[in-house]
């Protein structure tokens, strides 16, 4: 059970690394604007909204990763219920996708990772 608990944290790290990369980098680009389904002015007006979104994004695969290289369980469950926060947050206030691209994903990393302990 271990190993699928790091695995999944691993997953879940990754995520929020190409959320980093798409809402800092592709934003305005068809991957960004697929996403949003924003047409090139209101993408070009939110990127710096979301360049911030994908900075967070990249605090929390960093965290994971922290917590997967140190063998930190704490860490792991901190920084994974930091994730599932905001994906409800997320699903709440802006698109309900989130809660399934991350909230979900995260809970069921917390919940191995617990169970693996």
């Amino acid at each position: 059970m271990h190993t699928v608990a790091q695995v999944l944290v691993g997953v879940v790290a990754a995520l929020h690394a190409y959320f980093l990369v798409l809402e800092m980098f592709l934003w305005q680009r068809p991957p960004g604007r697929a996403l949003s389904g924003f047409d090139a002015d209101t993408a070009r007006l939110t990127a710096p909204l979301a360049a911030n979104q994908g900075l967070y994004n990249g605090f929390l695969a960093a965290g994971l990763v922290w917590g997967l290289v140190t063998g930190a369980l704490d860490t792991q469950v901190f920084f994974l219920i930091c994730v599932i926060v905001a994906g409800v947050y997320g699903a709440a206030t802006a698109n309900r996708r989130i809660l399934v691209a991350q909230a979900l994903p995260g809970a069921l990393a917390v919940g191995a990772t617990l169970l693996a302990a």
